[in-house]
């Protein structure tokens, strides 16, 4: 009788409180999705959907899946004039989700490759990887 009431509380515990550990590999996740220029976050129960905007012709944004691999609260970029890159989380080599000023731009290709967003969503995704970890982050780039 105690064995059936224990597996009961378990099965009733994981019903209301979902499966252990192992559902929560990416407690953060960040889909890019180039063709329509946004970038959803999912973190925890929450939901976030931010325009960007990525590589403009002439120049690429990787897809594929990605974990941070760094991180800088403000970078400058040796290659593009110095040129600001605020709340960095760079996942690819240089590549990087980040803030601009360049706000009007937002919503249509116009970077060199990097995923630009308005600086107070990169202050938010960049506390956000911040405080899970680059282990609990996933960073995915679509079509």
């Amino acid at each position: 009788m105690k064995k059936s009431i224990l597996v009961a509380a378990v099965m009733l515990a994981t019903a209301l409180f979902g499966a252990p550990t192992a559902s929560y590999a990416a407690m953060l996740e960040a889909s890019i999705d180039v063709s329509s220029q946004t970038m959803t976050v999912r973190y925890g129960m929450s939901i976030y959907r931010w325009t960007v905007s990525t590589a403009r012709p002439g120049y690429f944004t990787p897809r594929g899946t990605y974990r941070p691999q760094r991180t800088a609260k403000m970078w400058y970029s040796k290659k593009y004039h110095m040129s600001p890159m605020p709340y960095s989380v760079f996942f690819h080599g240089g590549y990087a989700i980040h803030g601009t000023g360049a706000v009007r731009q937002l919503g249509r290709p116009a970077s060199h490759g990097c995923v630009r967003l308005h600086t107070a969503n990169a202050a938010t995704f960049y506390s956000m990887v911040r405080e899970v970890g680059f282990g609990n982050t996933r960073i995915v780039v679509t079509n």
